[in-house]
């Protein structure tokens, strides 16, 4: 709730102490030993002590004391004493890291993705953090760009879920509550379709597809009330999102009617220029300032062009008014005129950062994030009883289980596998190489452990700095020194347990073909070590469920489950006509579907039964099916339900997930699984730039992955 008229306070403001507003710089300029004297600037752009002294935003720096005595030297010098929003990239944690999102993703549980939020909120909240640059909502369907680690999968529907719990455990019912933060989306827009998968690429995206597949994310936050936007580094359609202006104002602005403050991405506004959209930093500014964004993240264009594009009238006192406003009424919302620390406590960071609470949650969060890909002979769960066990490869004991999105993670407070796995069964260990060297020394001594043992559990992956930002990969192999480990290892012939550490879907080629199980763990986050043992000796049963397609190997990409189909389709797998969509040496579907991971129980799925075979634009349908769980263990499924609309004015999507719902069941339970079908789930994107369900036959999908499915028809008349 906004309580404070600015309009005196703008008034007052020179044009220099506006610009500075809607600058933010890096917290290091800040402080040294004593926090007190400005640092110099390691991007090349000049930082005067006037400007920083009247900046509206500080970025990286955390810790209550720390940011208490910031913020007090910077209102000592403020000549209006407006505080200043302290922001930082609390992508999944602060603290206490939880996986990566696309391992949250994978748990298909919104109230857990709201509590991670939440926990990582309050923690970053006592140590002075006012903003955080989450969700990321890119739609992703290319596993060779780093950044996939960020989002949550290559499905809208998902994505819309998830977007909404983030922005919901962050700021609660009002960001002036204690221990809530502001939101920001990110990337506005399309930044996960970069061409190639390629960091920083450009984007070619129909108007079709950017409304269909990849604008609703961002959408849904905006509509959950997240207060801030990032735009995205990337051009979309020729055109740098950062100067946008269909994007930024008729977009998300005028249509969507967000009002809350747009923030550029790193040093954004100055590359308008190695962009080509700008011919010097000036015009950048000009063109980063019409297209509407208020606050130009580290470079300094705004604050060394603004004066001189006002007074050639390239931009407008009005323009930059408007947005200051914009930027108080966030500090406002804040309750930082009151209380310029918000939450920032030093006695209460102590108590709440990593405290037995928010491990217990990440643990759980770890262990749901998990995803059984392979279990031949049902090996896993793993008897603690046990023995003659080995635990080889080069995250058997690497605490290194925090991508490099992990805030103020600490490896030392991380739970290693060896560590986790300690606490349930006896085990011999070897590292066998590194994440991407090793030695002869080092593969001998894993060979004689191997030798030694009846069971073993290769931990493999990538390294933290192979994903996430500028952590594009060419291949999506393992290194080839772990490659050489595990088939030195399937050579033995004894049973092995693959565990993968790593951000992004993987080609796994021998590895799935030999391995006995494979359990995809992902950067598991602070309790990640205690997560894979409870799964591994089945304390906890997986129930993960992928969100992005492992592709068979690197020519499908990208390979994804809701694409529009062909009019040559392949149909069956083996289907051997030359003349239809295929290729001629690896198969059309992925090696691990989207939706796909399997649990220690077996699940049956009774015959599909619809209470109406029509449907009105005034009615529904409900669509009922008996799930049974036929194996010896308890377990949890993921029931999925995908539609598909046979024929319309254009070409729709094969399927379409539209919703899902996770049932747990004992051996021989069995339950009756419920979902509602109405006019506005079979909406889309029209050719005549509507939204709009089309009268027609449609076929509704159950199973437990996007390729085990049963189907039924129903009719939608107008």
């Amino acid at each position: 709730m906004i309580s404070m008229d600015f309009t005196k306070l703008i008034d007052d403001m020179t044009l220099g102490e506006k610009l500075a507003q809607m600058t933010q710089l890096l917290g290091n300029y800040y402080v040294s030993d004593d926090y007190g004297k400005l640092m110099g600037l390691s991007y090349g752009f000049d930082v005067s002590e006037k400007m920083a002294w009247n900046i509206g935003s500080i970025l990286g720096l955390t810790g209550a004391a720390k940011l208490k005595h910031v913020q007090d030297e910077y209102l000592k010098r403020s000549r209006h004493k407006i505080p200043l929003m302290f922001m930082q990239d609390v992508v999944h944690g602060f603290r206490t890291i939880f996986p990566s999102p696309l391992g949250l993703a994978c748990t298909w549980d919104t109230g857990l993705i709201e509590e991670v939020a939440s926990i990582s909120a309050k923690e970053a909240a006592v140590s002075g953090i006012h903003v955080t640059f989450s969700p990321m909502v890119d739609l992703v369907r290319d596993p060779r760009w780093g950044r996939v680690i960020e989002s949550t999968g290559e499905d809208p529907y998902l994505n819309c879920l998830y977007a909404k719990a983030f922005v919901k455990g962050y700021q609660g019912n009002s960001i002036r509550d204690k221990f809530k933060i502001a939101a920001c989306v990110k990337h506005f827009a399309g930044y996960g379709a970069c061409e190639a998968g390629r960091e920083y690429n450009t984007t070619e995206i129909s108007q079709y597809s950017l409304k269909e597949y990849y604008l609703p994310a961002y959408r849904a936050a905006v509509d959950a009330g997240c207060k801030m936007v990032m735009t995205a580094f990337n051009s979309l359609n020729g055109i740098p999102c950062t100067g946008n202006k269909k994007l930024l104002n008729n977009t998300l602005r005028d249509k969507w009617g967000f009002d809350g403050v747009i923030i550029s991405d790193c040093t954004a506004i100055y590359e308008l220029v190695p962009h080509g959209f700008a011919e010097n930093s000036a015009e950048a500014c000009a063109k980063a300032i019409n297209a509407g964004i208020d606050i130009e993240m580290v470079s300094t264009t705004y604050y060394e062009n603004g004066k001189a594009n006002i007074e050639s009238s390239k931009i407008t006192m009005k323009q930059i008014d408007e947005a200051v406003l914009r930027i108080l009424r966030l500090k406002e919302e804040l309750g930082l005129f009151k209380n310029p620390y918000k939450d920032a406590d030093e006695a209460k960071e102590k108590e709440i950062l990593l405290c037995k609470k928010h491990r217990e949650a990440a643990r759980r969060a770890a262990a749901r994030s998990l995803v059984l890909l392979k279990n031949s002979g049902n090996i896993l769960p793993i008897s603690k009883k046990q023995k003659n066990v080995a635990l080889i490869g080069p995250y058997a004991e690497s605490k290194e289980l925090l991508d490099i999105w992990k805030c103020e993670g600490r490896e030392d407070e991380v739970v290693s596998i060896s560590e986790g796995l300690g606490q349930k069964l006896d085990f011999l260990t070897a590292r066998g190489c590194g994440i991407r060297e090793g030695t002869n020394e080092e593969m001998q001594h894993a060979l004689e452990v191997a030798e030694k043992s009846d069971l073993i559990i290769l931990a493999l992956g990538e390294h933290p700095d192979m994903s996430a930002e500028a952590g594009s990969r060419g291949y999506l192999t393992l290194p080839r020194v772990q490659r050489q480990l595990a088939s030195r290892i399937f050579e033995t012939g004894k049973p092995v347990v693959i565990v993968l550490i790593n951000g992004r879907p993987l080609e796994l080629g021998e590895i799935a073909k030999k391995a006995d199980a494979i359990l995809e763990a992902w950067f598991p986050g602070t309790e990640g070590g205690n997560a894979i043992a409870d799964i591994l000796v089945g304390d906890i049963y997986p129930s993960g469920r992928l969100t992005m397609s492992f592709p068979f190997t690197i020519g499908q990409v990208p390979v994804y489950y809701n694409a529009l189909p062909t009019g040559r389709p392949k149909g069956d797998d083996n289907n051997p006509e030359r003349f239809v969509s295929r290729y001629r040496d690896i198969p059309n579907a992925p090696l691990y579907p989207f939706g796909y991971g399997l649990t220690y129980a077996d699940f049956s799925y009774g015959k599909i039964s619809l209470s109406s075979e029509i449907i009105t634009p005034d009615s529904s349908i409900t669509v009922k099916v008996n799930i049974k769980n036929t194996g010896g263990k308890s377990g949890t499924e993921t029931v999925q339900m995908y539609i598909r609309d046979i024929a319309g004015s254009m070409s729709r999507p094969v399927l379409e997930l539209k919703g899902f719902e996770r049932i747990t069941l004992k051996p021989g339970e069995e339950a009756p699984v419920q979902f509602k079908i109405t006019e506005e789930m079979l909406k889309f994107n029209t050719l005549e730039d509507g939204f709009a369900a089309e009268a027609g036959r449609f076929k509704v999908y159950i199973g437990k992955n996007s390729k085990d499915l049963q189907s039924a028809e129903f009719e939608l008349k107008a």
